[in-house]
C-alpha cells in the first residue's frame, strides 16, 4: 500500500491546468486538442492527471476507464498503474488520465479507504454496498454508474442439481454455498431463507474446490467464470448453471465512480465536464471495446499478476454485459448513468440490517441520497440511442 501511494506522488501532483510543457507537447497519436472552454477541455477545470482507482485487476468490466487512456501512454510495472493522456471520443482533453487496480495490488483495501489515504485519487469505482460500509469513517459520492445491474451469480453443476434454474431453487437445496464474505450468505439469508448453516465462507477465488466437489454452490461473476469453467478451466471443461444474485436483493449499483464527500464542491467544477466523458466512456467501448480490451490484456501481461486473463474472457465478458442487460440506460430517467432514487432507498432497506447484524456498520439509520449524486450527467446521453452489434 505504501508503495502505491509514494508511487502516485512521483507520477501525479493534484494541481490545475496541464503545464506549459504539456502544451507544447500536442495532442495524444491519433487525437486532436480539445477547444479551449468547450466540455471535453478538462485542462480548464481538472487535475493535471486525474487518477482513477479500480476495484479490482483490469478487466472488461472496467472498460470504461481504460477506454479514456491514450495511445501515448506507458505502464509502471512497479506501482501497477498505466498513464497517459484522456482521450475522449477522439479527442484530447488537455489532463492526463491514470488508472490503478485494486484487490492484491492495494493489499484488498477498499477503494474509499485507498481515496482517504491519496488525495491524488480523483474518483474511484465504489460499490454501492461498499459505500454503506464505509459512510460513517470514509464516505463517498457515486456520480455516475458504469454497469447497472451486479453480474454477481452463485454458480452450480447442472448435472448435480438438474432441476434448480433460480437462487431459491439452488438454495432450497441441501448444497454448501462457498462466498468470499458473511455479508453475501446473510443477504440471501434475508430474503431467500437459506439456512446459514451450510454457509462456508472460505471461497478464495480458485476453481479447485469447485472442481473436486460438484456438490458445492460458488459466488462468481456472470461476466467469468461461466466461460472460464467451460473453456479454461481443464478438469472441468463444461458449461455451469448460474442465476444473478441480483434477483435475490442484491441490487447493488457495481462499481460506480464515486468521490469522496468531502471532496465533492472542490471537484465540482471537474466533476462537470467529466462524468459526461465518462458516461459516453462505457458506450464507447461497448460498441468498439477491442482498443480498450488490448491494452487490458497488455496490464495483465506486464503487471505479472497472480492471475490471468485472456481475449476470451474479454470478448465473453462484453457480449455478456450486453446479452444479460447488466448495462442499459437507467429506466426511471432514461439517462445512462444515473441512479434512481427509488432503487437506492431499497439498496439500503435491504443492505442495512443484514450489515447491522454482521457488525460491518454501527448505524442502522442511513438517508440514501448522501451516497449519490445525478447533478453532474447529461441527460442527453442514452445507450438505447447508440447502435452496438
Amino acid at each position: 500500500m505504501v508503495a502505491v501511494v509514494g508511487t502516485a506522488l512521483l507520477l501525479a501532483a493534484c494541481g490545475g491546468g496541464s503545464t506549459d510543457d504539456d502544451a507544447a507537447a500536442g495532442p495524444a497519436p491519433g487525437a486532436t486538442a480539445a477547444e479551449a472552454g468547450s466540455a471535453l477541455d478538462l485542462a480548464e477545470v481538472c487535475p493535471a492527471t486525474v487518477v482513477m482507482q479500480q476495484d479490482w485487476q483490469p478487466q472488461a468490466e472496467h472498460g470504461a476507464m481504460y477506454q479514456l487512456v491514450g495511445d501515448d501512454h506507458e505502464i509502471d510495472t512497479e506501482a501497477k498503474s498505466v498513464t497517459g493522456s484522456l482521450v475522449a471520443g477522439g479527442v484530447d482533453t488537455g489532463v492526463q488520465i491514470e488508472v490503478r487496480p485494486g484487490g492484491p495490488n492495494v493489499g484488498f483495501q477498499s477503494v474509499a479507504a485507498l481515496m482517504y489515504l491519496d488525495d491524488d485519487i480523483t474518483v474511484g469505482a465504489v460499490n454501492t454496498d461498499s459505500a454503506i460500509i464505509n459512510h460513517e469513517a470514509q464516505p463517498t459520492v457515486a456520480v455516475t454508474s458504469q454497469l447497472t445491474v451486479s453480474p454477481q451469480i452463485l454458480m452450480w453443476d447442472p448435472e448435480t442439481y438438474p432441476e434448480a434454474e433460480t437462487i431459491e431453487d439452488i438454495v432450497a437445496t441441501d448444497a454448501t454455498v462457498v462466498t468470499s464474505g458473511t455479508v453475501l450468505p446473510a443477504l440471501i439469508a434475508s430474503t431467500t431463507g437459506f439456512d446459514l448453516a451450510r454457509s462456508d465462507t472460505s471461497y478464495e477465488g480458485t476453481p479447485a474446490r469447485f472442481v473436486s466437489d460438484p456438490s458445492i454452490v460458488q459466488q462468481g461473476l456472470l461476466t467469468n467464470e461461466p466461460y472460464v469453467y467451460e473453456h479454461e478451466v481443464e478438469p472441468w471443461s463444461r458449461p455451469v448453471a448460474s442465476a444473478l444474485l441480483a434477483e435475490v436483493g442484491h441490487s447493488t449499483y457495481p462499481g460506480p465512480v464515486a468521490v469522496r464527500a468531502d471532496r465533492l464542491e472542490e471537484l465540482s467544477p471537474c466533476l462537470e465536464r467529466l462524468v459526461p466523458v465518462l458516461q459516453q466512456a462505457q458506450i464507447d467501448f461497448l460498441a468498439d471495446p477491442g482498443p480498450a480490451t488490448d491494452l487490458i490484456l497488455e496490464l495483465v501481461d506486464a503487471y505479472q499478476l497472480s492471475w490471468t486473463y485472456s481475449a476470451g474472457v474479454a470478448e465473453y465478458s462484453v457480449d455478456t454485459q450486453l446479452d444479460a442487460d447488466l448495462v442499459h440506460d437507467d429506466p426511471a430517467s432514461g439517462t445512462f448513468g444515473a441512479f434512481d432514487p427509488a432503487r437506492m432507498q431499497e439498496i439500503v432497506d435491504t443492505y442495512l440490517p443484514v450489515l447491522v447484524a454482521e457488525g460491518a456498520v454501527t448505524f442502522d439509520e442511513l438517508d440514501p441520497n448522501v451516497l449519490y449524486t445525478n447533478e453532474f450527467l447529461d441527460d442527453s446521453i442514452s445507450l438505447a440511442d447508440t447502435p452496438i452489434e
